[in-house]
């Protein structure tokens, strides 16, 4: 059980796939109790462990996960989280992750996505931005080319 408290620990006990938070007292048989899992489906890929709910662990499976965007935010077409984080890692660069109608829903999206992608890929640093176009704002997650 090192392990399952080691990555819970690093992890501050949330769900990398819900981002909710994780009970440690909660059996491991429970649904809402902790597993580790890695972030990918690709058993080839290295991927450290991640710590994620037993249910949310169990529901992903052998398919893509999808990390949802809360219905909070008024944003449009939203870019898929882990595809971006991927290339991101990869690549470094720029990607533009959601187009908002106002200023202040763009700020708020972005604010969610640096404080989601804090706890997505901890060792990638990102920045968000605001871009006007198109009588929308566009909001664009930015790292460094690797």
């Amino acid at each position: 059980m090192s392990l399952l408290d080691d990555v819970a620990e690093r992890d501050g006990w949330r769900c990398w796939v819900c981002d909710e938070p994780v009970d440690p007292d909660m059996s491991v048989n429970d649904p809402r109790g902790p597993s580790v899992d890695s972030r990918t489906a690709d058993r080839k890929a290295k991927v450290a462990e991640r710590l994620a709910h037993r249910g949310c662990n169990t529901r992903k499976g052998a398919v893509k996960v999808v990390i949802a965007w809360p219905d909070r935010l008024h944003v449009v077409e939203p870019a898929p989280l882990i595809t971006v984080a991927g290339r991101l890692e990869r690549k470094g660069g720029r990607e533009m992750v959601a187009r908002c109608p106002t200023r202040q829903d763009a700020q708020e999206a972005a604010d969610w996505l640096l404080d989601r992608f804090s706890r997505l890929s901890p060792e990638l640093p990102v920045t968000a931005n605001i871009e006007a176009g198109g009588g929308q704002f566009l909001v664009i997650l930015a790292t460094s080319r690797r």
